[in-house]
């Protein structure tokens, strides 16, 4: 990883951090919620990262093995898997978003100069280098993490992201989210916004397991179903849908279009 991609990942570490810390605080209630992406709920935006985390992850391991691995068995199995994701608990939903990021994360950190320069693709999309999954994926985090209307806006854009020069289709997708209507302070929600914990790049997240679950263990070629409490013994379990997840336990995906169906990924 060289210094740019490094300094890439310190953003996404940000950005994650920022999404999750919004994402742990919503109530169940409010997870049901429409979105700004038309058809779908709180719950859906945060399915979608999780499972393309996943997709994203699953690539970068057939580009360090050298194998031609897909990122989704097919379209509908990418749906499908949305749709069993935005129907969990809470609770189990943030882990398992926590759990899929930290392990992309893992597999980042430790992919070999050579695997960046594979060319990628997932699903229909053109054929791109691997080393674009760290844009791909800032952009994916920042654009979701307004999609759920919890009062994380494009005013909230580090002024690194919301000067980068994007290509297509993230510039476009950039620019729409510019031109949604802002929220009135009196229209954030009440569970929006606690202090923030200071961070700097290089340091373990707050409270983050970050690293700790094993990145070699191959994922099939369609991530499958979330898994529940029960299959998820170790260092991202749950404790009982009454407590609420750890901060940094929360912690998988690909930027889609405005509208779900549509997404290119």
């Amino acid at each position: 990883m060289d210094a740019a991609q490094s300094e890439l990942n310190d953003q996404i570490d940000h950005a994650t951090q920022r999404l999750l810390d919004d994402a742990r605080i919503i109530p169940e209630a409010d997870l049901r919620a429409p979105s700004l992406l038309p058809g779908w709920t709180r719950a859906h935006v945060l399915a979608h990262l999780a499972r393309n985390a996943d997709a994203m992850r699953n690539l970068l391991i057939g580009a360090r093995s050298g194998q031609d691995r897909a990122a989704y068995a097919s379209a509908q199995a990418r749906d499908a898997d949305i749709e069993r994701g935005a129907a969990m608990s809470a609770t189990d939903l943030l882990a398992d978003l926590a759990d899929s990021s930290m392990a992309l994360r893992t597999i980042v950190k430790q992919l070999p100069d050579q695997a960046w320069q594979v060319r990628l693709r997932v699903l229909d999309s053109a054929p791109f280098p691997a080393a674009e999954l760290l844009t791909r994926r800032l952009v994916e985090v920042e654009l979701h993490h307004c999609d759920l209307a919890v009062g994380y806006s494009p005013a909230d854009w580090p002024t690194a992201f919301a000067t980068m020069d994007l290509t297509e289709p993230m510039r476009s997708q950039r620019e729409d989210r510019l031109s949604h209507p802002q929220p009135s302070p009196e229209a954030t929600p009440a569970f929006r916004r606690r202090p923030e914990r200071p961070w700097k790049p290089g340091q373990r997240l707050p409270g983050s397991l970050l690293g700790t679950r094993d990145e070699d263990r191959l994922l099939p070629a369609s991530p499958g179903p979330p898994r529940t409490k029960a299959q998820t013994a170790g260092p991202f379990a749950t404790h009982g849908s009454s407590r609420r997840p750890r901060r940094g336990r929360l912690l998988r995906s690909w930027i889609g279009s405005r509208t779900p169906a549509a997404s290119w990924s």
